[in-house]
């Protein structure tokens, strides 16, 4: 079943004027810690949209109208800084924690993600551990994954967790599966789609993820609804060059995901 709205959702991680001080230390993430300036200029051009950002659970994906979200992955400790300039604008977010790393140096605690769920912003799992690839994962370590996930959000905020990404992007059949077999209703991928559809009673949602080296105006023309088969079929193209070379993308995850001493 597929929805009738369009969701243009953008994923961003940290945004810090210091790397290190904020989100995961391996290097695999150095693409994705943009600096306060640079991401005041994106929301700048997402201000253009007609769209204002607003949050999954708010949607009726039956209905046939075009939505902006924003979505922010990892649960850094720039995701204060986030929050607040999103609420500044009177904007939502969804912040998809690792919840093993929740208190651990980089990473917000249990009461700064109370304080974001305070603001009005939706806070989801983004699993417990960060598997490298997680489409390789076995079906009973994803379920795993998600459910502990869950529950600890679920804990500490007094409500259900029923949203989540996917860590890393990596997904297959046995992931979306997966979301839904975990009581999930919401599951964002790295997949740069519009039209959401469902995996039993689970939405699942394509997003396109911003680098360090994406434009403004690139970003601008996401925000109105253009340019998104474009950065579809260069997703696809990257997708099919790690899945015909999986003992040489393994290595290059392996290598660049690890954290240096001392950094956790």
């Amino acid at each position: 079943m597929r929805a009738a709205a369009q969701i243009a959702a953008l994923v961003y991680h940290e945004v810090t004027d210091d790397p290190t001080a904020s989100g995961f230390q391996r290097a695999l993430a150095r693409a994705y810690k943009h600096t306060r300036a640079a991401f005041a200029q994106h929301l700048a051009e997402i201000a253009t949209s007609p769209h204002t950002p607003e949050l999954v659970v708010d949607i009726d994906l039956a209905q046939p109208a075009r939505h902006l979200l924003l979505t922010f992955d990892d649960g850094g400790r720039s995701s204060l800084h986030v929050g607040d300039e999103l609420s500044r604008r009177g904007w939502k977010g969804h912040f998809f924690v690792v919840t093993g790393r929740i208190g651990s140096p980089h990473f917000v605690d249990a009461s700064e993600i109370r304080y974001l769920r305070s603001c009005g912003h939706l806070i989801g799992s983004h699993s417990h551990t960060h598997p490298g690839i997680f489409r390789e994962q076995p079906l009973e370590r994803m379920l795993n994954e998600w459910r502990v996930s869950c529950d600890m959000l679920a804990q500490l905020l007094g409500e259900p967790c029923l949203t989540a990404s996917v860590p890393g992007g990596d997904i297959s059949r046995r992931v979306l599966r997966s979301a839904d077999a975990a009581g999930l209703r919401y599951l964002f991928t790295s997949e740069p789609r519009l039209t959401p559809h469902a995996e039993g009673e689970c939405w699942i949602l394509g997003r396109f993820v911003t680098k360090v080296s994406t434009s403004p105006r690139w970003v601008h023309e996401l925000a109105h609804f253009r340019g998104w088969t474009r950065a579809r079929m260069a997703r696809r193209l990257k997708v099919l060059a790690s899945r015909s070379l999986p003992a040489l993308y393994r290595l290059y995850v392996r290598s660049r995901s690890r954290e240096p001493v001392g950094a956790s």
